[in-house]
This record gives C-alpha cells, sequence and structure tokens, in this order.
C-alpha cells in the first residue's frame, strides 16, 4: 500500500476503541457490548468500525516498534543494540528485525519506504 494512502487511512479516525470495565472484561463472551446488540445492520456497522479502528491501531503501533528498533540500533549511541538483540527482545527473526531497523530509519528520516 502507498505511504500516501495508509496515511489517509489512519487519519480517517476509525470508531474510538471505547474502556471496558474490569467485569465485563472478564466475561469471555463480552467484546465492546457487540453480543448485546439485537439489529444486524447496527452490529455490521459497530463491528466494522472496531475492526477499522483495530487496524489502524495496529498500523501505529507496528511504526512505534520500528522507530523504537531503529533507535536502539542507532550506531551513535553508546548503549546501541545489534539486530540480533532487538529481535530477541521483540520476539522476531533477526531477518526481521533488520527490515524494521531500515523501516523505522526511514519514517525518522521522513522519507516514504
Amino acid at each position: 500500500m502507498a505511504q500516501a494512502e495508509r496515511n489517509g487511512q489512519q487519519r480517517l479516525r476509525p470508531a474510538p476503541l471505547l474502556f471496558e470495565p474490569s467485569e465485563a472484561v472478564a466475561d469471555p463472551e463480552h467484546f465492546f457490548d457487540l453480543e448485546s446488540m439485537d439489529d444486524p445492520r447496527e452490529l455490521l456497522s459497530r463491528s466494522t468500525e472496531l475492526a477499522l479502528a483495530f487496524r489502524a491501531a495496529t498500523d501505529r503501533a507496528v511504526e512505534f516498534q520500528a522507530i523504537a528498533a531503529a533507535q536502539l540500533a542507532d550506531p551513535r549511541r553508546f548503549d546501541r543494540l545489534t539486530t540480533a538483540d532487538i529481535a530477541e527482545r521483540a520476539q522476531w527473526t533477526e531477518d526481521y528485525a533488520k527490515k524494521m531497523v531500515e523501516f523505522g530509519r526511514t519514517l525518522l528520516n521522513g522519507t516514504t519506504p
């Protein structure tokens, strides 16, 4: 997906992920009150909003992972980590860690990956 298209999608701000009370979270059948919706149109609408919100949150979280990986691998840091160390901490393969470091550097430099 092109960077401009992805940035446009991130700015859409899909449905907010509302806080769920601890007693609701303890119920394995409870999920953002979707189970209580009787109208299938409303259920489809809200579940679609949530799916989009989770995708947007995932994309942002991955970008922050990449930025952190690039910062940790920065050769100017006295406490710099190797890609193997980063991979171990993030539970990634070393190849994936290398790609994430590269991606993070492009994000930090403001260039399109």
